[in-house]
């Protein structure tokens, strides 16, 4: 008897060490994780699972290793271990819920390319009022209107090749100074069927046309041709589409394809002042589920490093999107140099618009002429 009670009791204690191990293992890993003891690092690059097999694989053959030295990415081993054991990312609190909450994987991206600073709460947000909102029409806010109209207006003739098409798939998001309604805290609120983002197109036509390159702007209410189709906000992608390729099959000639919005994020992420001005920051979106993604990654990312390079910190970076809830395709399967620039949050007024504005038309001008040099 006393020889099964000495086995039980060795059981026990055996199963309370093993309990006590683990719990400390995560312990210490949470702590090692949460501060920067080089010591526990290695230097790897790019996507953590790649890299941390590629790095296993090394230790048989050299040859592989060699492919990842001289990296500046920390990766801390224990952290890395915690996510493989349990799938949660001890530097992303999205990690805690993503399985868990219906829809999460909807809003649950991360920047490909991103300014310093910006992180996933910078992460462009839609949403789409019911269809008898969005198609509402107001007139501008007459402190607005004259900030639009204000400055030196361009009168000069239109270069007679157009060679960038602008529109606006989702044409019904505006912004809540414009409407008037500065200061709203429903977000929802800043959308019309009249003052909206089209206005924004206009201005990026013009700036171009100031710069000798040929823009058409297409002004298309979307939310009506949906209306009428009798389709929800979701479809709206293929109404764009069908503009898109009406305007490629009218002129060959077209090199760049912009598709402007609104973030519905708020103004203390969508504003930056840069040498004593304002600006609405920028966000440019690709669909990482079409043929062209490599090469828009390509356009978007040229964009960005001009314009962060003339405007530190207007562009907040690249971000792919694809999945569930999302197109993940935005027509950019349609031609290379294709994206969606998300212009500004709901706050943002006619001030900061414009002076983005030019900065965009300054950075597409930029790429334009280096191409016509190239070309000629």
């Amino acid at each position: 008897m006393a020889g099964i009670l000495v086995n039980f009791y060795r059981k026990m204690v055996s199963t309370l060490i093993i309990i006590v191990c683990t719990f400390s293992f995560f312990l210490i890993a949470g702590f090692i994780s949460s501060s920067n003891i080089s010591i526990f690092k290695f230097k790897v690059n790019g996507d953590i699972g790649a890299e941390v097999f590629l790095r296993i694989i090394s230790y048989e053959n050299p040859l592989i290793g060699h492919a990842l030295t001289g990296s500046n990415t920390d990766l801390p081993i224990f952290s890395t271990g915690f996510k493989l054991l349990t799938n949660i990312e001890m530097n992303d609190l999205r990690s805690l819920v993503r399985t868990g909450i219906p829809g999460f994987m909807a809003f649950d991206s991360n920047f490909l390319i991103a300014d310093e600073g910006v992180d996933f709460t910078d992460i462009p947000i839609e949403s789409a009022p019911p269809m008898e909102v969005l198609l509402q029409e107001r007139n501008m806010a007459a402190n607005e209107l004259e900030e639009l109209n204000s400055g030196k207006i361009y009168t000069g003739s239109s270069p007679p090749e157009k060679s960038v098409f602008i529109y606006h798939t989702h044409s019904w998001e505006s912004y809540l100074p414009l409407l008037g309604l500065e200061g709203a805290e429903n977000e929802n609120e800043a959308v019309d069927g009249k003052t909206n983002i089209t206005i924004v197109g206009e201005l990026l036509g013009k700036e171009l046309e100031k710069r000798g390159i040929g823009a058409r702007v297409d002004k298309t209410n979307i939310g009506q041709e949906l209306d009428e189709k009798g389709w929800l906000t979701h479809r709206s992608y293929e109404v764009s589409r069908s503009l898109v390729q009406e305007a490629m099959a009218g002129n060959q000639k077209l090199e760049y394809f912009i598709d402007l919005h609104r973030d519905s994020v708020r103004k203390d992420s969508t504003t930056a002042m840069i040498n004593n001005e304002p600006y609405a920051r920028l966000v440019f979106v690709i669909g990482e589920e079409n043929k062209n993604f490599q090469k828009n990654l390509k356009f978007a990312n040229e964009l960005h490093k001009i314009l962060n390079k003339n405007y530190p910190g207007i562009s907040k970076g690249v971000l792919p999107k694809k999945g569930i809830g999302v197109d993940g395709i935005y027509n950019q399967d349609l031609h290379a140099n294709t994206v969606v620039v998300e212009v500004g949050g709901v706050d943002n007024n006619m001030k900061e618009l414009k002076n983005t504005i030019e900065a965009l038309a300054d950075a597409i001008s930029q790429l334009y002429w280096k191409a016509e040099e190239v070309n000629g």
